[in-house]
């Protein structure tokens, strides 16, 4: 079976440990962990360390800016 998060396609998925680092984000965004978009944990391109409640980093190559970085919130 393919692993589809190894992928050229896919974007880096990566989890925030750090509680701190989820405040700084939080706080950067002006919004409550409950407002970021979420992402299903069954999600293929999820490590299967995710829970739900954790947050995501997720990075994507860019036209405009070389990268991309967007946040997801965990969900069930």
């Amino acid at each position: 079976m393919v692993n589809v998060s190894e992928h050229e396609l896919v974007p880096d998925h990566t989890l925030l440990d750090d509680p701190d680092d989820v405040e700084e984000v939080l706080e950067e965004y002006n919004v409550k962990r409950t407002d970021l978009p979420k992402i299903k944990r069954t999600d293929p391109a999820l490590s299967n360390e995710a829970e739900a409640g954790d947050v995501v980093r997720i990075e994507r190559d860019s036209r405009t800016t070389d990268t991309a970085v967007t946040y997801r919130l965990v969900v069930e």
